[in-house]
C-alpha cells in the first residue's frame, strides 16, 4: 500500500495521556458495558436476526464470516454483534472507532494481518466502529486487503450506508440492518440490570412496571440510553434515602420521573439520515390530507432542532407542487408562515408553522401545476426549441417592423371578447397542454375556463361567434 493512502492530515488531534490504571479502576464503567452479552443467547432484542435460521447466527457458529457492515440506530446491538464475533472464531480480533484510530496506526494492523495470514495462515477481523466517519480515500484504502483476504472487516454505522460507504466496499460487504429495540425488549433488559449483581442489584431499588415501561419509552428503543437513564434514577433514589430526604424502602414509582428527569434531548440528526426520514415523512402526511401525522412530524423535526426556516422552505414547495392552484391560498399561508419564523423565530414561531401545516394537509390536492411545469420542462430540455413566432416579437425598430416583427400581432384587451384569434406556441407545439387541472378545489373553476377559451377558438376557427357563456370567465373566488 502506498503511504498516501491514509492522509495523515485526516488523523484526529493528538488526544490527552491515558489516566493511569489506578485512576482508571476508580472509575466504574457504564451500566451499559457491564451487561454486555457474552453470548448470542444473552441478546435481547434483533430476534429474526439471531433465529437458528436467522441470516446471522449459521455464519457466527461456522466460523465463515464474510466481511459485514452492521446498519441501525444507536444502542440496537451493533458494537455488541460485533464483539460476539470474538468468542466464535480463531482469527485475530481488533476494535477500533474510526473516530479515533489514525492513518499510521491502521497501515501497521493492516501490514501485520498481511504477515499473519501468510506465515501462520491466521485470519484478522477488524471491527471499525462509526466507520463512515472515514473519508472516501480511508474506505477506499481498506479495498485491497479485504479483496486479498487479509482481514475480516466488520463496520457499524448509524447512517445510511448507501450514501456514506463507498460503493467498491460495501458490496464487498454483507448488509445487515438493525432495528431499535421494542418497548418489551428494553423493559427485560431493564429488568435484568435490577437483578444481575454486577447490575443494580446492590442498590436493593424497585422499579415499578409503569416506571420500566415509562424508561422504555423515553430511551426510543435504544438500550444504551435506557440503561444509562436506569442508573441515574436508581441511583439518584439511593442517594436522596442515604441523604435523608426520603424513608422505608428504595422504590421508583413512575411519578417519580417526573422530578428525576427533567427533559429527554429527541434523537434527531440535522445532517444524517434520520433528517430525511422526518422530512419526508412530514411532506407524504400533508400529502395524504393527514393532518395529525401532518402535525407529529413537525414538531418531531422542531424539538429535534430543525432550522425552522427550512422546515418553512418545505411547507412553500409543498403549496405549490401539492396543492397548486387546487386553492391559490395555500402559497400565501406557507409565505406568511416563513415571514413569521423570520420575524418572531422560535418558539413562537413554530405555532406559524403548525397553522400552515394544517391548513396544507386540509387543503384540496393537485399536482397538475407541478406535472405541467414538468412537462414544459421536458419539452424545452429535449424539444427542438423553435423560434419564437414573429407576431409575438417585439420591435422597437424600423428594420425589425421591416421583417415583420409584431405584424400581426392582436392587442388582446382591444377586442370584444378580451381574446385574440392568434396562436402564441411555435408551429410545431400548436395542440401541445402542459397544465390540465385535476377539477378539484379552485381548479374546477380553472378547468372551466380553460374550456371555455378552447371552445372560443374551436368557434374562431369554423367562423362561428362565442356564446355569451364563453365571454364570460368564472367568477372571482372558488371552492376551496
Amino acid at each position: 500500500m502506498s503511504a498516501d493512502l491514509f492522509h495523515p492530515e485526516s488523523d484526529p488531534p493528538d488526544q490527552p495521556a491515558p489516566a493511569s490504571a489506578e485512576s482508571r479502576a476508580d472509575v466504574p464503567r457504564p451500566l451499559a458495558d457491564r451487561l454486555r452479552p457474552r453470548t448470542l443467547d444473552e441478546v435481547v432484542g434483533q430476534a429474526k436476526l439471531l433465529a437458528a435460521d436467522g441470516p446471522f447466527r449459521p455464519l457466527l457458529e461456522a466460523d465463515v464470516l464474510p466481511s459485514l457492515l452492521f446498519w441501525g440506530p444507536p444502542g440496537c446491538g451493533k458494537t455488541t454483534l460485533a464483539r460476539l464475533v470474538a468468542g466464535y472464531t480463531d482469527a485475530r480480533f481488533l476494535e477500533y472507532s474510526a473516530v479515533r484510530v489514525g492513518s499510521k496506526e491502521l497501515k501497521e494492523v493492516m501490514a501485520e494481518s498481511e504477515r499473519l495470514r501468510r506465515s501462520t495462515g491466521r485470519r484478522t477481523v477488524l471491527f471499525l466502529d462509526e466507520i463512515h466517519r472515514f473519508n472516501k480515500a480511508q474506505q477506499d484504502a481498506l479495498l485491497p486487503w479485504v479483496e486479498r483476504g487479509d482481514i475480516t472487516l466488520i463496520g457499524a454505522t448509524t447512517e445510511n450506508p448507501s450514501f456514506e460507504i463507498n460503493g467498491a466496499l460495501l458490496s464487498r460487504m454483507r448488509l445487515f440492518v438493525l432495528e431499535p429495540l421494542s418497548t418489551g425488549d428494553v423493559m427485560t433488559l431493564l429488568r435484568n440490570a435490577l437483578a444481575h449483581p454486577e447490575g443494580l442489584a446492590d442498590r436493593a431499588v424497585t422499579v415499578d412496571d409503569a416506571a420500566l415501561a415509562a424508561l422504555a419509552e423515553l430511551s426510543e428503543g435504544d438500550a444504551r440510553q435506557a440503561l444509562g437513564l436506569l442508573d441515574a434514577v436508581v441511583g439518584a433514589v439511593a442517594e436522596r434515602r442515604r441523604a435523608g430526604a426520603a424513608a422505608g424502602e428504595p422504590h421508583v414509582a413512575v411519578d417519580d420521573l417526573a422530578q428525576l428527569i427533567q427533559h429527554r434531548a429527541v434523537r434527531y440528526d440535522k445532517s444524517g439520515d434520520e433528517h430525511y426520514n422526518l422530512i419526508s415523512a412530514l411532506h407524504k402526511s400533508l400529502r395524504n390530507s393527514d393532518v395529525q401525522a401532518g402535525l407529529y412530524w413537525l414538531v418531531r423535526m422542531l424539538e429535534g432542532g430543525e432550522d425552522p426556516l427550512y422546515l418553512a422552505r418545505r411547507l412553500v414547495r409543498f403549496a405549490s407542487e401539492d396543492v397548486g392552484l387546487a386553492d391559490p391560498q395555500a402559497l400565501p399561508q406557507a409565505l406568511a408562515a416563513r415571514d413569521a419564523v423570520h420575524f418572531i423565530g422560535l418558539p413562537e414561531g413554530g405555532l406559524a408553522l403548525a397553522q400552515a401545516t394544517v391548513y396544507l394537509a386540509l387543503a384540496p390536492k393537485s399536482n397538475a401545476l407541478y406535472t405541467g411545469f414538468l412537462a414544459a420542462q421536458r419539452e424545452v430540455q429535449h424539444g427542438a426549441n423553435p423560434p419564437v413566432p414573429l407576431h409575438l416579437r417585439n420591435a422597437p425598430t424600423r428594420t425589425m417592423k421591416e421583417l415583420g416583427f409584431g405584424r400581426e400581432y392582436v392587442y388582446a384587451h382591444d377586442t370584444t371578447d378580451g381574446i385574440a384569434a392568434m396562436d402564441c406556441l411555435p408551429a410545431g407545439l400548436k395542440d401541445a397542454v402542459f397544465y390540465r387541472p385535476r377539477g378539484k378545489g379552485w381548479e374546477r373553476e380553472l378547468a372551466q375556463r380553460m374550456e371555455q377559451i378552447a371552445a372560443w377558438h374551436r368557434r374562431r376557427a369554423t367562423g362561428s361567434q362565442p356564446t355569451s357563456a364563453e365571454r364570460q370567465p368564472p367568477p372571482a373566488g372558488g371552492d376551496t
